[in-house]
């Protein structure tokens, strides 16, 4: 049993999470407003960090999109939008609205992703065949001409993907690690030596029926039973038998237990939506159950709204994240406060992922396993993108009249993460 259900069985732990927090927080020397910079113990976490794992910069991984095209247009029309101008987000990338198999836009972003400190990237897999399945190849030839390594996140592309989940990581394994001689495949390395693959899942521990918003007690799209998601985890291990030092399939997000019982070895939140202080206790729930557990960096949530609803339909705008008063996006106060709480949240987050995956409490520390998902390099639609943007002076007078978020700044979320990551790095 983790040292975590050990010390809660005595008494140890706190019950009620704020007093959890903050005797977390204490034991790790830290005082409950941690959000506090100067009082963060980031040298001591630093050198216990890079002391276990002298690949440090690969251990923070980056959320990566190959899924944008211009000619034909893919993705930036998502929701209704119209490019080159209106696309599908709510602010405009520096390079404008590009294309993901684009050599030039790779590189600027591979040196964006080297300078920030970060060594892997995570790509958005929609299955064999897929567009963003064609521009693996690519975005590996030149993430390893700028040595950084590369992972996969499987999205939900199929209604069969458990009975094809064995296959499917065969074939990355196969083409996109044997066939190019491990040059930039990433396999994830534990305090203790071993290494081996990781591979994160979207939407698998959902539930079976859910009520809407009509009352209404309707089938969940892309329920696939655990029992499944179990024959599917040990046919991967089966298959995978003394091939890898370990293997590491993750979870994005779900109730520990059912995730542990599905075969996965852990969780690893995705949405940026979960607010940090939420986060000790999934990790103490992951810890009762002897998983492993990665809370992802972000700077919030500021997600494009449909356009289009249809009548009866239950969709509701989700709200701009950090939550606070209502913004005018005309204002150039209004941004700012916006770029100041993207910032919070960066440090926040960080800082609540850290501290977690290093505490002896957690199962992190005993499972050698430390990993940190970044929410993401360029996930647009969401507003989650630590890419950089174009500055607000720098819009055009139509771009102004689309209503974008752009800051003064559209650099600041990339330099705010270097920043911070320097001093753990």
């Amino acid at each position: 049993m983790h040292s975590a259900g050990r010390g809660f069985r005595r008494g140890v732990m706190p019950v009620r999470r704020r007093a959890f927090l903050a005797a977390c927080l204490a034991a790790a020397g830290v005082p409950l407003h941690a959000a506090q910079e100067t009082e963060f113990p980031w040298a001591a976490l630093g050198r216990r960090l890079r002391s276990r794992f002298p690949d440090l910069r690969r251990h923070f991984v980056f959320e990566y999109y190959p899924w944008y095209a211009t000619d034909p247009v893919f993705h930036w029309d998502q929701w209704g939008r119209r490019p080159p101008l209106d696309i599908a987000s709510n602010t405009v990338p520096l390079l404008g609205a590009y294309d993901s198999l684009s050599t030039k836009v790779i590189e600027q972003h591979a040196r964006w992703i080297n300078e920030s400190g970060v060594g892997v990237v995570n790509l958005s897999w929609w299955g064999p065949g897929s567009f963003s399945a064609r521009a693996v190849s690519r975005v590996m030839d030149v993430m390893a001409a700028h040595d950084i390594q590369v992972t996969f996140h499987l999205e939900p592309y199929s209604p069969r993907r458990a009975e094809r989940l064995a296959a499917d990581v065969e074939l990355l394994l196969r083409e996109h690690g044997e066939r190019r001689r491990w040059d930039c495949f990433f396999l994830h390395r534990r305090a203790d030596g071993r290494r081996g693959p990781v591979f994160k899942l979207f939407n698998t521990t959902l539930p079976e029926r859910a009520e809407d918003c009509h009352g209404v007690r309707r089938a969940v799209p892309g329920f696939i039973a655990d029992g499944a998601w179990r024959r599917a985890t040990d046919l991967v291990r089966e298959r995978l038998a003394g091939r890898f030092d370990s293997l590491t399939l993750l979870s994005a997000g779900g109730d520990a237990a059912r995730v542990k019982a599905a075969g996965f070895d852990g969780i690893a939140n995705y949405a940026a939506t979960t607010a940090p202080e939420h986060w000790p206790g999934q990790a103490l729930d992951a810890s009762r159950v002897g998983a492993v557990f990665s809370f992802n960096v972000s700077p919030g949530w500021d997600e494009i709204r449909r356009r289009h609803v249809e009548p009866g339909s239950c969709y509701e705008p989700r709200p701009f994240l950090p939550r606070t008063r209502a913004l005018d996006w005309s204002s150039a106060a209004d941004r700012e406060l916006a770029r100041q709480l993207a910032e919070q949240r960066i440090l926040d987050t960080l800082q609540m992922s850290v501290l977690l995956q290093t505490h002896p409490w957690f199962s992190n520390d005993e499972a050698g396993f430390f990993l940190t998902y970044i929410t993401s390099f360029n996930e647009w639609h969401e507003g989650t993108a630590f890419e950089p943007m174009k500055d607000a002076a720098a819009l055009t007078p139509a771009e102004w009249a689309v209503g974008y978020h752009n800051p003064q700044d559209g650099h600041y979320r990339l330099r705010r993460l270097r920043e911070l990551l320097g001093r753990l790095l």
